[in-house]
């Protein structure tokens, strides 16, 4: 069985819009099933995404502006947290959606690339 995953993005939206992963299954025998899935926290994590952008545009005008480093650095810690809190929901949306049905389908290509996601998600 040969498994082929692909991400379909809406092309009326940027990179960072809702988005459904469709997988792909061939069998030997040519048959394809296929099946969808959205995800629940795409809202959330855009959301969460935005904040983030404008907080960042908010510490480099801090550092145009010549404000002080040690508070450049305070804020730019609120925004790695921030980024790390994101990417923790959508870890979790990965696993409660994809993984579960990656399992229900006995597909092991989606497991294997998220230990590799985790690994450098947490580096």
């Amino acid at each position: 069985m040969t498994n082929i995953h692909k991400h379909t993005p809406n092309p009326d939206h940027d990179q960072n819009q809702e988005h459904v992963h469709e997988h792909i299954h061939v069998h030997e025998h040519d048959h394809i099933h296929t099946h969808n899935h959205e995800h629940t926290q795409t809202r959330a994590v855009i959301n969460r995404l935005s904040r983030a952008i404008g907080h960042l545009e908010s510490v480099k005008r801090m550092v145009e502006n010549g404000q002080d480093c040690s508070q450049v650095l305070i804020q730019l810690a609120a925004v790695r947290s921030a980024l790390t809190n994101t990417g923790k929901i959508i870890l979790q949306d990965h696993i409660e959606h994809c993984i579960v049905d990656a399992v229900e389908n006995q597909d092991p290509v989606p497991i294997e690339q998220l230990k590799k996601a985790i690994e450098q998600f947490i580096k």
